[in-house]
């Protein structure tokens, strides 16, 4: 694929948000590919967006695009599930997927009945797919990921399919830095926590004995680009960070040194309080500008990428400049990107970016 109509450094993901028709996804990837969009990203979310089922039709439609759950948790499928969903679609796309995880939500698991995930488990988790993706054997297992007797896939296996952490706090990042091979942040990260958060990971990936740069890091950028109508715009920006603030709003506010007290206002707002949904999903033009203009600092709205597609693709520019060695134009769909793919075009910097691979799990 010709360099200036293919972007490694930039991905999408499939499915943004909500959805009532998985089948959407299929179009999304032939236009992402086409597009020259780098990677995919696959969310989940338990009603009709399944990870393994999302990847394998990601794969099957497409020949050049990096593919990358983002994410499942580890603590829902048993390890030699997981495990063979992820060498399926490693041989399946001939090397392009990315195999992510993430801690998930306490509250959710809660009431699942599964237990809650902490970083030891992790750990431990992607010991054991690692060792069944080189052939190995993982007998009379004992760990924070529970107790399996023997678990295998086949001794003839040596995949090296790269794992994906999802991160936001102090922990998973130096987690992340030691153990994962790329990782992907949280939406709504100021410039500053940006790079901070970037160079936790190098640090902790240095401190482990690893090399800095091996790891990808993925910048997360809820792009809005203003050719979107109103109610996509608001729903897009002030109806996604207000439904993070809705679940997990204190860690999202800790992370970027934001006033907790406005947190608090946003909670004890009449609207927010007994709201009866997500307000991405539900919330109405005056609801969601009511959160805009009444509730919402404006320095949190700010931590993404809004206006004309040139401004978009500054932002870009501005998360590579923190650190990031990608970035996840986040919230918007491949043909609502098409125009600031072409005002990326025009900035790119090219020998910068030289080299990078599709897989987004691979840093070189």
């Amino acid at each position: 694929m010709d360099e200036n109509t293919f972007y490694p450094e930039l991905g999408c993901y499939g499915l943004a948000g909500h959805t009532s028709s998985p089948r959407n996804l299929l179009d999304e990837v032939r236009l992402a590919e086409r597009l020259g969009l780098g990677s995919v990203f696959l969310s989940e979310r338990f009603n009709v967006k399944d990870a393994a089922v999302l990847a394998g039709a990601a794969g099957a439609v497409s020949e050049t695009i990096g593919i990358a759950t983002a994410a499942t948790n580890h603590n829902t499928r048993h390890p030699l599930v997981t495990a063979t969903f992820a060498t399926t679609m490693h041989r399946l796309t001939g090397g392009r997927y990315a195999f992510g995880l993430g801690r998930g939500f306490d509250l959710l698991f809660d009431v699942m009945g599964v237990p809650r995930v902490t970083g030891a488990q992790m750990e431990d988790a992607i010991g054991i797919y690692r060792s069944l993706w080189h052939g190995q054997a993982v007998a009379g297992h004992e760990g924070p990921a529970g107790s399996y007797p023997y678990l295998s896939q086949d001794s003839g296996f040596d995949e090296d399919i790269p794992v994906l952490m999802m991160a936001i706090g102090g922990r998973t990042l130096e987690l992340a830095g030691r153990v994962a091979d790329g990782v992907v942040l949280h939406t709504f990260l100021s410039d500053e926590t940006l790079a901070r958060s970037v160079a936790t990971i190098r640090r902790a990936a240095e401190q482990a004995g690893r090399d800095p740069a091996s790891v990808r890091v993925w910048a997360v950028l809820a792009t809005v680009e203003e050719s979107l109508g109103e109610e996509a715009r608001l729903r897009k920006l002030v109806g996604r960070l207000a439904t993070y603030l809705q679940g997990y709003g204190e860690v999202l506010v800790r992370a970027n040194g934001w006033d907790l007290a406005a947190l608090e206002r946003f909670r004890a707002d009449d609207l927010v309080q007994g709201y009866p949904g997500a307000f991405d999903a539900v919330g109405t033009v005056d609801e969601l500008t009511h959160l805009r203009d009444d509730v919402l600092p404006a320095e949190w709205l700010a931590a993404s990428a809004t206006g004309t597609a040139a401004t978009c693709a500054a932002r870009i520019q501005d998360q590579l400049d923190a650190g990031a060695d990608s970035v996840i134009l986040h919230g918007a769909t491949p043909a609502e990107l098409a125009p600031v793919l072409e005002a990326w075009r025009q900035i790119r910097p090219t020998e910068r970016l030289a080299g990078l691979p599709a897989n987004p799990g691979r840093a070189a």
